[in-house]
């Protein structure tokens, strides 16, 4: 459901003009030139109808700013004016509370008599300095040195500066998705295409063919006409395709803009996506790159994470050395066969009788992780139950664990991916008659 704001022409580039709230820096996005009634002014203020969506908000309509009353055309309407009140010459300051009573500002340091309270009686004497006696001497502290008069205070330390804190609004994060393109197309559209393109955009086939369901519905209750639903489907089909490269190239200039701070998820899954959208000549030029920026970061990640390989064989880190093996930077990315065979035999040899359990169980858990797995044979099983019950339970996936327990080896486990399913109504294939 539309809303209508009041937004501030900040720029004009073209047929292409950007803005934001009256008054406030978001929400902001772009405009085509056309909806502003006449030539839009930067600074200039108008009424917006505007549509939420999750990705941003997409400006529907511009109508002009908001004029004088019509009950009120010459202004003649009667203020309330108000006087400003001037501040008293007497100025009273009122003494804290405190336990005991309050000291007089004169040089001799004694305190005042006590008052007398409003019903007559004697307020509690106070004594003086004299009866009192003379204060003791503290003296100075003898883990705090005398500090000379002037003198500076003396840095403690200790305390953390707050410039080397990592910067928190540096993280990687998800930009939001341009309209530049999707306002673009609306503006090319004809009045009874665009609430079309506006379903396709919002959730395609499904949201458009929903609309008229409930579009008919409410229709028929109210004695009006209906609309024909083949005919709002054939004007769906016919935009389907210019409304999904509108939002792919959105997703894409998204992208580019933010750069770095893309996520490398985000980024491949556009780039994944780019396979299901009829291109043109612009959106082959971002999809060129945005190909070149995830090849780079890819490269970036892999040689990283050789480095950190490299440096846990040579340190004799298992574990740490399982752990990368297990989860590479790409899918694609491929440890070396020299590689994999000193993993492999140093997950060997780590695997004792002598290990301590805790330690036993952590390694082989991480060699069930890994494609090498079946290369890897421990030299013996800790005297545990944890240990011989997670033997037998992984000697599938470790042949050696099963020559070990003295048992026959089981076949190896289900992969953990999931199968493609198979249609059901699909024919097997029949071979021709010879």
């Amino acid at each position: 459901m539309s809303r209508r704001i009041e937004i501030e022409i900040t720029s004009v580039n073209g047929e292409v003009a950007t803005w934001r709230a009256a008054g406030a820096k978001l929400p902001k996005g772009v405009l085509n030139v056309a909806l502003v009634p006449g030539q839009p002014v930067v600074g200039g203020v108008y009424r917006a109808d505007v549509e939420q969506y999750m990705e941003g908000m997409d400006v529907l309509a511009v109508l002009a700013p908001k004029t004088a009353s019509p009950l009120d055309p010459r202004n003649e309407r009667l203020q309330l004016l108000t006087t400003q009140k001037k501040d008293s010459e007497v100025t009273v300051s009122y003494a804290s509370k405190g336990r005991g009573p309050r000291r007089d500002d004169d040089h001799d340091g004694e305190r005042r008599e006590g008052s007398k309270r409003p019903t007559g009686r004697p307020g509690p004497k106070s004594k003086s300095s004299s009866e009192r006696g003379p204060r003791p001497d503290r003296g100075e502290r003898a883990d705090r040195p005398p500090r000379a008069e002037g003198a500076a205070r003396p840095d403690r330390g200790g305390r953390p500066d707050r410039s080397s804190r990592p910067d928190r609004s540096a993280r990687p994060t998800t930009p939001p998705m341009t309209t530049t393109f999707r306002n673009a197309l609306l503006a090319t559209l004809s009045p009874e295409q665009l609430p079309v393109a506006e379903q396709l955009l919002r959730g395609g086939m499904p949201s458009v063919r929903v609309a008229v369901a409930e579009q008919n519905k409410n229709a028929t209750a109210q004695g009006r006409t209906t609309v024909d639903p083949e005919t709002i489907d054939r004007i769906a089909e016919e935009l389907l395709g210019k409304t999904t490269l509108a939002l792919w190239k959105d997703r894409a200039a998204g992208g580019i803009g933010a750069g770095r701070e893309f996520r490398l998820r985000d980024l491949r899954a556009v780039v994944t996506s780019a396979k299901t959208v009829s291109m043109d000549d612009e959106a082959r030029e971002q999809l060129k790159e945005l190909k070149a920026s995830l090849t780079t970061r890819i490269e970036a990640l892999r040689v990283q994470w050789t480095e950190k390989l490299d440096n846990a064989v040579n340190g004799g880190n298992v574990a740490e050395a399982l752990r990368l093996v297990a989860s590479p930077p790409d899918m694609s990315t491929r440890v070396s066969a020299e590689m994999a065979t000193k993993v492999a035999t140093m997950a060997s040899e780590a695997l004792t009788a002598t290990l301590e359990p805790v330690k036993w169980v952590e390694i082989v858990n991480l060699v069930v992780d890994t494609s090498m797995r079946r290369n890897v044979k421990p030299i013996g099983i800790p005297a545990d139950d944890a240990c011989k019950n997670l033997a037998v339970k992984s000697a599938g996936a470790i042949p050696e664990l099963a020559k070990l327990l003295g048992m026959k080896v089981p076949p190896p486990p289900p992969p953990t991916r999931s199968t493609r399913p198979v249609r059901p109504n699909r024919r097997p294939a029949t071979r021709p008659a010879s």
